[in-house]
């Protein structure tokens, strides 16, 4: 589907409703990277219905809020990642590991125990939902292969490059179904790659082109500093970021209200699209329109027009919904305010 200029986005996930789960005990949480079923307010038989019902009320969001281009809200998921990475095959769930946390503390994960493999698809069904209820041109997110391998506990794998060229066939064989349910564009979540640079660029590199080998555009690629509740002070720039300029990615998604980043940063990414955060997802209140188009006025010193997203920093499910979706309202809005600017429509 063909975008306008300065189209706006989401970068996944939006406030699941506190009818469908437990938003206390979740914002009390580190996010989780096995099950947590506990977290869900819904008994299993009806909590299908209840997500799909849920996930209708992110899309609405989203168009209402004059969001280009949406997600289906991530409501399914209990984090970003585990819905995807607890479903390989490979894994030990039922005796979970700890391991270092991206930041610092530990956290619990899922055990390697056999060679990771992709069973079945898993978010088919999210997309086909996603394309039945909205014309809008969708986005689906994916774990990325470097980051799901930093989130387990590896007790197999001898070589970690297999470990993570596996994590990465199985993302590859996951988004090829997801291309053909009618996603149009494909986004991996890596932000471990700016937790871990070192390991990041000698493992990280060829698993994202072999996650995207094959795949028609565009696809994107998201890294962050961390969600806001858990993570306060942000450096101001990236450690992992240029290296992405070679790439087979279309679109680099990065933090920056936030974290206030130094926008030299963005003078690394050569060509590439930048999704660049101009919400901030540590702010209880809503940006105006107005300090919206100031920050995308101040990427466009960066970054051509036609190479620019705006976008939330990171994703939203941590937010009230009536913050998120006023923050929404405010990105749609002073993306408009810049449009006009550059086009005198």
């Amino acid at each position: 589907m063909t975008q306008g200029l300065l189209p706006t986005t989401v970068v996944g996930s939006y406030p699941q409703p506190d009818w469908l789960i437990d938003r206390d005990r979740l914002t009390h949480l580190p996010p989780v990277r096995v099950r947590a079923q506990e977290l869900w307010r819904i008994a299993g038989p009806w909590l299908e219905e209840a997500q799909d019902d849920a996930t209708r009320l992110a899309i609405g969001d989203m168009e209402q809020a004059g969001i280009d281009i949406i997600t289906d809200g991530e409501i399914r998921r209990e984090s970003y990642s585990n819905r995807f990475a607890t479903a390989l095959s490979g894994v030990d769930l039922d005796n979970p590991a700890t391991v270092r946390g991206r930041s610092s503390g530990t956290v619990v994960v899922p055990r390697i125990v056999g060679p990771i493999r992709r069973l079945h698809p898993v978010e088919m069904r999210d997309v086909e939902f996603l394309r039945r209820h909205t014309d809008r041109t969708i986005k689906i997110t994916l774990p990325g292969p470097f980051t799901m391998s930093r989130q387990a506990k590896n007790e197999y794998y001898k070589d970690e490059e297999e470990l993570v060229m596996d994590y990465a066939a199985a993302v590859n064989a996951e988004v090829r179904d997801l291309k053909a349910a009618g996603a149009d564009v494909i986004q991996l979540d890596e932000p471990w790659l700016q937790a871990r640079p070192e390991e990041a660029r000698r493992l990280a590199l060829p698993a994202i082109e072999r996650a995207l080998d094959g795949i028609a555009g565009p696809t994107a690629l998201h890294l962050c500093f961390g969600y806001a509740y858990v993570s306060r002070d942000k450096p101001n720039a990236y450690s992992f970021l240029s290296e992405l300029a070679g790439t087979r990615v279309d679109q680099i998604s990065i933090e920056a209200a936030q974290p206030d980043l130094d926008l030299a940063d963005l003078d690394g990414l050569g060509g590439k699209t930048v999704i660049f955060g101009v919400v901030s997802m540590g702010d209880p209140q809503p940006e105006t329109a107005q300090t919206v188009a100031r920050r995308i006025r101040a990427a466009l010193a960066h970054v051509p027009p036609e190479r620019l997203i705006p976008a939330p920093d990171c994703g939203m499910k941590y937010l009230p919904r009536d913050i998120a979706f006023a923050k929404l309202k405010a990105l749609a809005d002073g993306a408009a305010i810049v449009r006009r600017e550059l086009t005198g429509a």
